[in-house]
């Protein structure tokens, strides 16, 4: 006897046994795609620069486009996501990616401009990156499962694996086929989102709280303690980001390798670290206490950071760039698990306000480091010295929350 069938929050047609599994595996996906968006372009700037004739000015103007694009959507996200649904923009979110990403391939051929082909890509992507970032953790944190921590860290883990697949798969790629194939690669890439739209379609979405019942986003911001959590994306993106995005640029300077080596020692290894350390607390969340797990990963940043800038061996600073990605793991998942704790009836608001924040950190920070380096006379070291600052102003807001009792509630 089949089960009977009704219409869930979200507009889907579904059985009463709903598959929460299926969603969570969309979801991972979801993650995938924006670790695609996020890591694969940039891949591709010397072979723009030699294609198209596209200088560095320009080129710079790329991730530049992408997370203005995210932080603007992250702002706008807040307004209008409960009223489209999540359904609808989540899926938008994946048909966006897939598009953004075939176009890159086509427009530059099509345009008189070819960089203005791949600008008109990259923003188009990015809104579906910025829509993943805001929708994808609310789905998961909606669904009936019992460690809510644990699952939010392993979620957020699925970034790092797709970041270590872009990079490792591109670069299987274009030593096999040739980087002038790289056209092919980026359709390749494109069918992830495009299949996971239809994963998106067909599971369950549930409500993060009734109708009525979220906090605005006024309420939001007269809260002292929603302006701590704030803090902590902030520093949480910043601490991520700053290694992150000049980890390639210290393993080739620091060990004198070529760029590819580098990638492989730099970003690879620390998006590999920063899954492992997501995965082992997802695993092992139900016996840690979060905010004390924590406040130690801040202050092992603070010793990867001051490590990676002050130690005189090569090996040394490289150890502490790698050893980084376990630190930075479960701040980004661990301050949304922390807020949804601390407020409840924070609803689709309070998650914009948090990917912008850890967004506006991951913008601010890299830029920082760069332009403190370029003081400096061009020593890395000196910009990653100035970044500790981040994850010691986290560990400092963990010990302030500690010492909070009690939850927000509205």
């Amino acid at each position: 006897m089949s089960l009977p069938y009704y219409t869930d929050p979200e507009g889907a047609v579904t059985n009463v046994q709903k598959n929460y599994r299926k969603t969570l595996t969309a979801c991972y996906l979801g993650f995938v795609t924006q670790a695609i968006c996020s890591n694969f372009t940039p891949l591709l700037f010397l072979t723009f620069k030699s294609a198209y004739g596209i200088g560095f000015e320009k080129l710079a103007l790329i991730p530049f486009a992408f997370y203005l694009t995210q932080l603007l959507i992250d702002l706008a996200a807040a307004k209008f996501v409960d009223k489209i649904g999540y359904r609808i923009c989540v899926v938008s979110s994946q048909v966006l990616s897939a598009a953004g990403l075939v176009l890159m391939a086509v427009l530059p051929e099509l345009l008189p401009v070819p960089f203005s082909g791949i600008l008109i890509a990259v923003v188009l992507y990015a809104i579906g990156s910025g829509l993943v970032e805001v929708l994808v953790s609310p789905i998961v944190e909606a669904c009936p499962f019992e460690n809510k921590d644990g699952t939010m860290s392993l979620l957020h883990s699925f970034y790092c694996w797709g970041a270590v697949g872009v990079i490792l798969g591109s670069t299987l790629f274009f030593t096999v086929f040739g980087i002038s194939n790289w056209k092919i690669l980026t359709v390749i890439w494109a069918a992830v989102p495009l299949y996971n739209a239809f994963n998106f379609i067909a599971c369950p979405i549930e409500r993060l709280t009734e109708d009525g019942e979220s906090m605005s986003p006024g309420q939001l911001l007269r809260l002292p303690l929603f302006w701590l959590l704030i803090l902590l994306m902030v520093c949480s993106g910043a601490s991520e980001a700053s290694m992150a995005q000049w980890a390639s640029a210290f393993a080739e300077s620091a060990m004198g390798v070529s760029k590819t080596v580098g990638d492989l020692a730099g970003p690879c290894l620390f998006a590999a670290f920063m899954g492992i350390a997501r995965v082992i607390y997802g695993k092992m969340s139900e016996r840690l206490d979060l905010v004390r797990t924590m406040t130690a990963c801040g202050l092992l940043c603070v010793v990867c950071y001051l490590t990676a800038s002050l130690a005189s061996l090569p090996v040394l600073g490289l150890a502490g760039c790698a050893l980084c990605g376990i630190a930075v793991g479960i701040m980004w998942p661990g301050s949304i698990s922390i807020s949804s704790q601390k407020c409840p009836k924070g609803g689709t608001a309070m998650f914009a306000f948090l990917a912008l924040a850890g967004d506006l950190g991951a913008t601010v920070s890299p830029a920082m480091v760069g332009g403190v380096s370029n003081l400096a006379g061009g020593d890395l070291k000196s910009g990653l010295l100035v970044a500790t600052v981040f994850p010691l102003i986290l560990t400092i807001g963990l010990i302030g929350l500690n010492r909070r009792t009690g939850e927000v509630s509205k």
